[in-house]
């Protein structure tokens, strides 16, 4: 994987978690795809539709996909259901390793962080389990804002709290609503391809 570094004079680096930094779609999906069978999904997960929703807080997703096949759901069952299927698994993740070396550079000489669409209690023991937690001293999830992406607030309290204007920040996203949010903070972002077609 070749990351295409836009121009620019950056001096603090964003990034997404899962599908950025560490390959746990998969992973997330056969979560989901469980969690949604046991609240009567009769056919498999779309694949696609799952993976539109990339970054997207995990309560609304649970309310897009009820949405999207019509099946009436209390989302905070499907929330809590979806997020101990994936603890069950997450031993299974493994970094993006272009990523993360990338990150690990810039750590030493810039401001970095994580804005995540998962809950905090999902993404800090993912960041222990990948030996990530000393590199992202500054750590945003769904936890922390009102409106996840892709509203810009993720991004805009990342730079906030790395100290960093959002303009001179650069986002690395695997998801389109990731890269909307970053575009309507003002950021330039890089696009991750870990999905395996």
């Amino acid at each position: 994987m070749k990351l295409d570094i836009p121009p620019g004079d950056f001096a603090g680096y964003i990034f997404d978690l899962d599908g950025t930094l560490v390959d746990t779609m998969p992973l997330h999906y056969r979560a989901w795809d469980a969690a949604m069978r046991g609240v009567g999904l009769q056919c498999p997960l779309d694949e696609d539709l799952f993976y539109s929703l990339g970054g997207v807080p995990t309560r609304r997703v649970a309310e897009l996909i009820g949405q999207h096949y019509g099946l009436k759901i209390d989302v905070e069952e499907v929330f809590h259901t979806k997020e101990r299927l994936f603890n069950q698994i997450r031993a299974d993740a493994r970094l993006i390793e272009p990523v993360a070396e990338f990150a690990r550079r810039m750590a030493k000489t810039h401001p970095v962080s994580i804005a995540s669409g998962g809950t905090s209690d999902i993404v800090h023991p993912m960041l222990k389990l990948t030996g990530l937690t000393e590199v992202f001293p500054v750590v945003v999830t769904a936890d922390d804002v009102v409106h996840g992406k892709p509203a810009p607030d993720m991004f805009l309290l990342a730079a906030k709290r790395m100290g960093v204007e959002p303009t001179r920040c650069l986002v690395f996203e695997d998801a389109e609503p990731g890269m909307r949010a970053a575009e309507a903070a003002g950021m330039k972002w890089v696009r991750v391809t870990s999905r395996k077609k």
